[in-house]
């Protein structure tokens, strides 16, 4: 039989449920222990904050969660020799990994703890004055005005630091599967020029590394596991040595693994799905194949490696001046008319007192409201909500500017018709508002080291040119219209100011049909009030999915956006609405 490793997805962001560690370590009890436990922490807007926490105080910029959580489970893992690999070093790195070091010795254990490093390069903003933004061709901002600088480091240096006998590996920014990928490079020795290998493997680190999104959380078929979610089981992959993988749950969890959840989490965020770049391989996913083996057992297989990079993504943080957000209530007839009527009031108002003071306009103003299909846009259904809550949003080079929106909505209150709430607690207050700007860096630029030992990355390999297809034309003529969601699973998410949203067909023949309803036209006519961009889309045959990414989407994106989903996870609800024409034999 050959050799196979069993890995833990126990964290997906900075903020997750802790549940995971126990239930985890519990799943030896059951015949399924694990020889590593993977965590992934970052993302972009997690990097923001955690810059802005280094900034008012050296020894943060890490998950201290992390640190508390991994020493109450330390006597444990150090019994089972489980393995820990995670990026909660944040911005800190060394800082973590003291911390964790620290937790080691007071639990009297003999556990060696690796740290990587290098990818802060805030040092080096030299290296990036001829930079563009990947995305929108912007020049490189004002060094002054950068708040943090990280390149996203492969899992080659994970690798190396188990090689050197590190029980526990800390990294700053990595992509997200690396901290599963190095440790396959470890157990399998995987080399370099090990492409379908290496996309494999990074495949099997995309599938675990938002923990229980793959095991039935944010399901389309979420009824089907509403009363288990409470104990949503945790992923675990089983990988043989050419990468392909079987995904399943500790037994006696709650959740779902089937060939829906396995297959949006594979489609999720990942852009051009034949060209998915990452440091150490460009990725193929087009003829992954995904198929039900077993209860709560999935088999992924089939990912292709095309090239190796010269370059590592950057993702580089700016300040760009201030942001508020306030909710209020209106409750009555034409509760939806009453609020736009208090926005357009409230801003006037603002906008005047602006004047007075010489102060430039607001350089973004949103108005969003919750009960009224106000995502929907031009879809929306043709109702009267009796209860809106509404959200009045700026943003501003000065703090003083976002105050007076506030102070001048406030103090609208008894001016306006009836039916107007607030809720009676302490005011918002205006935040920094930290963008993102993401560009590629030479491979150079980064000083990346093993706890003090230097790191060289692979040389690239020239980029194959991926296949590209098509699904056949609808074999039949249509002759009725049913929602997108009875014939697909979706899963939405975002990249940076782009939406990306997957949709699966439930079964094959539907394909065609969802693809020719999905033209780029189509879509970009759903999402005409949120979308300022193009509109691209891919097909994967191997999965009988396609994959849509929209520009320009998000409002500026995360820290910078100032919607409510600023991330577009609503996106894919949003779609699934949407009528697809089909024949009624087909249903």
């Amino acid at each position: 039989m050959s050799k196979i490793v069993k890995l833990g997805g126990a964290s997906g962001y900075w903020g997750e449920s802790d549940m995971a560690w126990g239930q985890l370590l519990a799943a030896e009890k059951t015949g399924q222990k694990l020889d590593y436990i993977v965590f992934d922490y970052l993302a972009e807007i997690t990097m923001s904050i955690m810059a802005k926490m280094r900034k008012s105080d050296p020894n943060r910029g890490y998950a201290p969660d992390f640190v508390a959580n991994l020493a109450k489970h330390l006597p444990e893992i150090a019994r089972q020799g489980v393995k820990v690999c995670s990026n909660a070093g944040g911005v800190n790195p060394e800082g973590c990994a003291a911390a964790v070091r620290e937790a080691v010795a007071m639990a009297g254990l003999d556990l060696k703890v690796a740290v990587i490093t290098g990818d802060d390069f805030l040092h080096r903003l030299d290296a990036l004055e001829d930079a563009t933004e990947m995305f929108t061709g912007e020049q490189f901002p004002d060094p002054k005005t950068v708040v943090s600088a990280n390149a996203y480091l492969g899992a080659f240096p994970v690798a190396k630091a188990l090689a050197n006998g590190a029980d526990i590996v800390i990294t700053g920014r990595c992509v997200d599967s690396a901290v599963t990928l190095g440790a396959l490079i470890h157990e399998f020795g995987w080399q370099p020029d090990d492409l379908d290998k290496l996309a494999q493997g990074s495949l099997v680190g995309h599938l675990i590394e938002c923990g229980p999104q793959v095991t039935g959380g944010n399901f389309t078929d979420w009824k089907q596991v509403a009363d288990t979610l409470v104990d949503v089981g945790y992923p675990i992959a089983e990988v043989s040595d050419d990468g392909s993988c079987i995904i399943t749950k500790p037994d006696g969890t709650g959740g779902i693994v089937n060939r829906g959840t396995v297959c949006e989490q594979m489609v999720y965020e990942i852009g051009d799905p034949a060209a998915y770049y990452l440091p150490d391989v460009v990725c193929d996913f087009t003829q992954v194949t995904i198929e039900q083996v077993g209860p709560d057992r999935v088999l992924a297989s089939g990912a292709r490696g095309l090239g190796v990079p010269d370059t590592y993504k950057a993702s580089v943080t700016v300040a760009d001046g201030h942001r508020l957000s306030a909710i209020f209530f209106m409750v009555g007839e034409d509760a939806a008319e009453k609020a736009q009527l208090f926005f357009k009031a409230s801003m006037t108002r603002a906008r005047r007192k602006l004047r007075d003071r010489n102060m430039a306009d607001y350089t973004h103003v949103e108005l969003e409201l919750t009960g009224n299909d106000f995502h929907y846009g031009a879809f929306a259904r043709d109702r009267d909500p009796l209860e809106v809550a509404f959200r009045i949003s700026v943003r501003h080079e000065e703090a003083s500017a976002c105050t007076l929106m506030l102070k001048e909505a406030s103090g609208f209150a008894l001016a306006m018709p009836p039916g107007f709430a607030l809720f009676a607690g302490a005011r918002p207050k205006p935040q920094a508002v930290v963008r993102l700007y993401s560009t590629l860096i030479d491979k150079s630029v980064p000083n990346v080291r093993i706890d003090d030992a230097p790191f060289t990355p692979a040389a690239p390999v020239a980029l194959q040119t991926p296949d590209r297809m098509v699904p056949d034309a609808p074999s039949q003529p249509a002759d009725t219209n049913v929602p997108l969601v009875e014939l697909a699973w979706l899963r939405s998410g975002d990249k940076g100011d782009k939406s990306n949203i997957g949709v699966i067909a439930r079964k094959p023949e539907f394909m065609p049909y969802i693809w020719a309803a999905l033209s780029e036209a189509a879509v970009r006519e759903r999402f005409a009030h949120f979308v300022e961009g193009d509109v691209e889309r891919w097909y994967l045959p191997g999965s009988e999915s396609m994959n849509i990414l929209m520009d320009e989407a998000l409002g500026g994106g995360g820290m910078a956006s100032l919607r409510n989903d600023s991330q577009g996870k609503s996106f894919g609800q949003i779609l699934a609405v949407m009528p697809i024409p089909v024949p009624s034999a087909l249903l």
